[in-house]
């Protein structure tokens, strides 16, 4: 395995690799939840990279960039047996002086987390666009747990004519339905046992919806009660919404209809979603 840190020792890396490539671009911290796409990476394809970078441009002003966990010998140790190259540059790498090249993915980026983290989308899909045209895969994978990232790159991807496929894989969770995330570190004992309202508030709706309610306001409401349930817990936002445009959902919900979730923890923020269809 190598572990490369200039955009141009990774072109020439690349040169070097069998093809089909796989990526999976990650902000580090892995956990089991990444592993699981890098292993699918490797059984689809020929040549396996996986990028480490926590990516500024997707942070905002008041959010975690500075003490957003990493431990990036542990991540090396966990991607060698299943990865050829991490591709691992500095943001001065990334983003040199002057920099002022942005992908902006109008519409979707509006709703949801693009209303709740102003330019965060932006980043996302400028980081991407720019991995993506370093490594030139054939695959690049994408966990379904963040549901609108995994919208705005497939558009971007598609608009663009970007000659590569955008693989989505299921979320990874635990044995209490929390879903996997780097950020599940910051929960102290009481918050980690208060976080599993999440995945409860979601099976609900998907209980509900699986018995013939599909009132997306009832439904709603409903979730919105057992989360206020839970002390520790406070609700950022709760939506049912159109799962290919994001436009949120009144009266009857048509399928299939994305139902997501963004709420406090303490001071940890945690998102989660499910498709009804």
């Amino acid at each position: 395995m190598q572990v490369i840190e200039t955009i141009a020792a990774m072109r020439e890396a690349r040169r070097q690799l069998p093809g089909p490539v796989g990526f999976f671009p990650t902000l580090g911290f892995l956990h089991e939840g990444h592993l699981t796409l890098v292993r699918r990476a490797r059984d689809e394809n020929a040549s396996v990279v996986v990028s480490i970078f926590v990516n500024p441009t997707q942070f905002g002003p008041n959010e975690d960039f500075k003490s957003y966990p990493r431990d990036t010998a542990r991540d090396l140790a966990m991607l060698e047996p299943f990865t050829d190259i991490v591709f691992m540059p500095s943001p001065e790498e990334m983003y040199p002086a002057g920099y002022a090249t942005w992908v902006d993915v109008e519409g979707i980026t509006g709703h949801l987390e693009g209303a709740a983290r102003p330019g965060h989308f932006r980043g996302v899909a400028t980081v991407c666009a720019k991995l993506f045209n370093i490594v030139q895969p054939a695959r690049a994978y994408f966990a379904k747990k963040d549901a609108q990232q995994l919208l705005v790159i497939q558009k971007m991807v598609a608009e663009l004519d970007m000659p590569l496929e955008i693989i989505a894989c299921e979320t990874v969770r635990e044995a209490d339905g929390l879903a996997m995330s780097s950020r599940n570190s910051y929960l102290n004992p009481a918050e980690r046992r208060a976080a599993a309202v999440l995945y409860r508030a979601l099976t609900l709706a998907r209980e509900r919806w699986g018995a013939g309610e599909a009132s997306a306001g009832k439904i709603r409401r409903e979730m919105t009660a057992l989360v206020r349930g839970e002390p520790l817990a406070k609700i950022d936002y709760i939506s049912i919404a159109d799962a290919a445009t994001l436009e949120e959902m009144s009266g009857q919900a048509q399928a299939p209809v994305l139902v997501s979730m963004a709420v406090w923890i303490g001071k940890t923020r945690l998102i989660d979603n499910v498709t009804l269809e």
